[in-house]
């Protein structure tokens, strides 16, 4: 039985972090065994914001390592870096044609970009979802794995291929969201404001190339106030961070022996001790991300095997984008 084709990329503009880890990478290790999986990273997408690539064959070299480290198995799924496969800037152009200013303008990553960037506003970065289309149906994906933040371009790449199927035949799938049904991990930064991110606000966020005196430092670090008020007071965001962060990498009665305390806790009567909390949790988030780190440096530092596995997963990739190509240029009329 075939099966179904599910198509992520990730942009290789800074170190992978937890909420990379937690919010995407875990889940593609378990889609691995069940689909037919394409993970790229998309350095022609980084273009549109980091136009300095002095640092870029790093950062690819980087991103592919660590999403080796976290448990991909290059054997398994497609694993490779966007530029090396050009189908994909063909399909690019075919849709450009299908896409239009007004629809481009209105997109929400867009009117974020140009408030932040407003010197470089580039025509990549107007038909960034065009190449994000290209790059999800170049392998005729129908499961495309997105976050809140990406649906907008997800829903524009059906329109594209919709477009395309009307006026030149039905011939691309159209791809939607997926998830495991569960409800999307949301690692808050440790200074509690926003995301953790891949660049900015380093000392509030995980990374996993940290090394283990970092970790204990950035945790020991994190916001915490002066306890509850009054028992089984709700938690703010940033202690059922804490919470959640302890959830994910210690043992369940510790996570409990924690929550007993807090719920207990009252003004004047403080049973928690955020410090013990923070010191548990960095020791424990010192054993699971240390091994993840020492597999990517390990990688890494094998260049030639990295380059290598990253040849193969465009081996892959192409292959089905060949195809893909192959049918678009025949229900246009270019196979000359």
């Amino acid at each position: 039985m075939q099966k179904e084709v599910v198509v992520s990329g990730i942009r290789p503009t800074g170190f992978l972090h937890l909420g990379n880890y937690f919010g995407a990478l875990r889940n593609y290790v378990r889609m691995q065994d069940d689909y037919q999986c394409y993970f790229f990273v998309a350095n022609w997408h980084s273009l549109t914001t980091h136009p300095d690539t002095r640092e870029l064959q790093k950062s690819v070299l980087r991103v592919l390592a660590e999403n080796m480290a976290c448990g991909l198995d290059p054997e398994k799924v497609a694993l490779y870096v966007q530029s090396d496969v050009p189908e994909i800037a063909e399909l690019y152009l075919y849709f450009n044609m299908l896409a239009y200013k007004g629809e481009l303008e209105k997109t929400v990553t867009f009117k974020d970009k140009v408030r932040q960037q407003p010197d470089n506003v580039n025509a990549g970065l107007l038909t960034y979802p065009v190449l994000q289309a290209a790059d999800i149906i170049i392998q005729r994906a129908v499961k495309v794995p997105v976050g809140k933040d990406q649906e907008q371009h997800l829903e524009m790449a059906r329109n594209f291929a919709e477009r395309f199927n009307y006026r030149y035949g039905d011939i691309l799938p159209l791809p939607y969201a997926f998830n495991y049904g569960e409800d999307l991990i949301r690692i808050m930064g440790l200074d509690g404001n926003g995301k953790m991110s891949k660049s900015e606000n380093q000392m509030a966020t995980l990374y996993l190339a940290d090394e283990d005196d970092v970790i204990r430092k950035k945790i020991m670090k994190a916001k915490t106030d002066q306890g509850p008020a009054t028992v089984h007071s709700d938690m703010p965001d940033f202690i059922q961070n804490l919470f959640t962060l302890l959830g994910l990498v210690s043992q369940a009665d510790v996570v409990d022996h924690f929550k007993t305390q807090f719920n207990n806790s009252s003004a004047g009567n403080c049973v928690i001790r955020y410090g013990d909390l923070k010191k548990q949790l960095a020791e424990d988030m010192v054993q699971f991300i240390s091994p993840i780190r020492e597999k990517a440096a390990a990688l890494q530092a094998d260049e030639k095997k990295l380059k290598d596995l990253m040849a193969m997963g465009a081996d892959k990739a192409r292959t089905r984008a060949k195809e893909t190509l192959y049918l678009v240029r025949q229900a246009i009329g270019l196979n000359y």
